[in-house]
């Protein structure tokens, strides 16, 4: 595959077999097409953000290379996250999986419904924490879990 563009992407679930959620986003971001996942972070869990009460996250930042366009990789996230049940019914509200593009390479978009960088970025220390890891000058590493170590 030509080089693509390195995307990060954040992977969360607070429904079910958290870790088996994550653990299938993973195999299947493999499995899309010209794209290849280079890295992925630690897995911590963090307190949910927003105003809907609901159990703890588990979160993960991957790093992706791809040939896929922005939209076209949403709907490819989307299908994966439909695939463990994903229910769109309440904003900031509980869910078995959840895949947000949070950097693709060096794009802005700014449409309804996908904005890069993703706006809360700033905002998620776990995010940040993710990203530094994926950006330390380490080898790359096959994706691992690791116990979950602190909330935000």
């Amino acid at each position: 595959m030509p080089a693509g563009e390195r995307v990060y992407v954040a992977l969360g679930s607070n429904l079910g077999d958290r870790a088996a959620h994550l653990a299938h986003a993973r195999a299947r971001l493999q499995t899309l097409p010209r794209t290849r996942l280079l890295k992925a972070s630690g897995v911590e869990e963090t307190t949910p953000i927003g105003p809907v009460p609901q159990g703890p996250y588990l979160n993960q930042m991957v790093l992706l290379e791809t040939e896929l366009e922005p939209r076209e990789l949403l709907a490819r996230l989307h299908a994966i996250e439909a695939e463990r049940g994903r229910v769109r019914a309440v904003r900031w509200g509980p869910r078995t999986l959840d895949l947000d593009i949070v950097r693709f390479g060096n794009r802005t978009v700014r449409e309804p419904d996908l904005t890069i960088p993703h706006p809360e970025l700033p905002h998620r220390a776990f995010w940040l924490r993710e990203i530094a890891e994926l950006d330390a000058d380490s080898p790359r590493h096959t994706p691992h879990v690791a116990r979950p170590t602190s909330h935000d």
